[in-house]
């Protein structure tokens, strides 16, 4: 495992952890109580010096790589903040998605913010409370930023967030868990559903199912990432089910058409949850499963270690390096 990385840990129960020796020691960030609800983690894009974290008490920013934290009053005070998603041309520009289900927009690095015009469901017989659990902000054209709710569909803007569009053509399950995008020609945007991945190469105009349920072997698919360095390297957390017992991490070489399933050290306690990356490094690859596990892989998920600490349950993580 790389020492010279910080990584920051967001669990529901017990705050947000924070190692500056990639994994070796912990310690709870500064500026986040230990009982906070921590759904998102992110480094901003343009400033690795810069974190934001989502919780249920609003959002959080850092300016010293995860070490301490500062709140950023805003109507989000009284929501839970699932997602974080700055502009990466932008810089100043931030995202944020809620629980009820809500889209803000901050112009100024988080001080201000404003509610978007965005139709979304305000109830759902499946979460209760629909919940904001994608945001991506398109790197190779930053005027569209993609928010994905479960469970209420994939919503697209194209103009910076000022207005937004439902997706369907295809997108058959509104369950939504994870949004990609790989900048290979043509650009796929990939979103993941309990039993599904699908692709658009449209700008969502169109989805295709790429069928995994036919090739995992645990077809219950959380997140997916894009390899930094080779935009048609996929990876999907999977497991056996929303509160299952195991889970595996997919990859695919060439952007969905086959999969291998990568070996881990032993088997997850839970279904695999959520991964790290950074440009810094594209070979070094964190994934956690659902109940506090973190395996790290330090040559693009060939071999993979797991971190001798464990947590409650895990939300988002992210690393940045030192």
């Amino acid at each position: 495992m790389a020492k010279n990385i910080a990584i920051c840990v967001g669990t529901v129960g017990a705050g947000l952890w924070r190692s500056a020796d990639g994994g070796d020691n912990w310690v709870r960030a500064k500026g986040i109580w230990g009982d906070t609800r921590v759904f998102a983690v992110k480094v901003h894009p343009a400033n690795e010096n810069v974190m934001f974290a989502g919780t249920d008490e609003g959002i959080f920013r850092s300016d010293d790589k995860g070490a301490s934290f500062e709140h950023l009053p805003s109507p989000m005070d009284s929501l839970h903040v699932w997602r974080v998603a700055p502009d990466p041309v932008e810089p100043e520009v931030i995202f944020a998605g809620t629980s009820p289900s809500a889209l803000f927009r901050s112009r100024d690095g988080g001080s201000h913010w404003e509610k978007l015009n965005v139709d979304l469901a305000e109830t759902c017989p499946n979460v209760r409370l629909p919940r904001v659990t994608a945001l991506e902000v398109d790197p190779t054209d930053h005027n569209i930023v993609w928010a994905g709710v479960e469970v209420d569909g994939v919503r697209r803007s194209v103009d910076g967030g000022d207005t937004w569009t439902r997706i369907n053509g295809g997108l058959n399950d509104p369950d939504i868990h994870g949004i990609a995008i790989s900048p290979a020609n043509p650009k796929t945007v990939l979103t993941s559903t309990p039993r599904e991945v699908f692709a658009s190469t449209d700008t969502g105009e169109s989805w295709q199912g790429l069928g995994v349920a036919q090739h995992f072997s645990m077809p219950y698919c959380r997140d997916i990432a894009v390899k930094k360095d080779d935009a048609n390297v996929l990876f999907v957390a999977a497991g056996d089910s929303a509160v299952g017992l195991t889970g595996n991490i997919q990859r695919s070489k060439d952007r969905g058409q086959t999969w291998e399933m990568l070996s881990l050290p032993v088997e997850p306690n839970t279904p695999m949850w959520a991964f790290a990356t950074h440009e810094a490094d594209p070979e070094l690859i964190l994934a956690c499963s659902h109940y506090g596990e973190i395996y790290s892989s330090s040559d693009g998920g060939d071999r993979w270690d797991k971190l001798p600490r464990e947590f409650t349950e895990i939300r988002s993580m992210a690393w940045t390096p030192n």
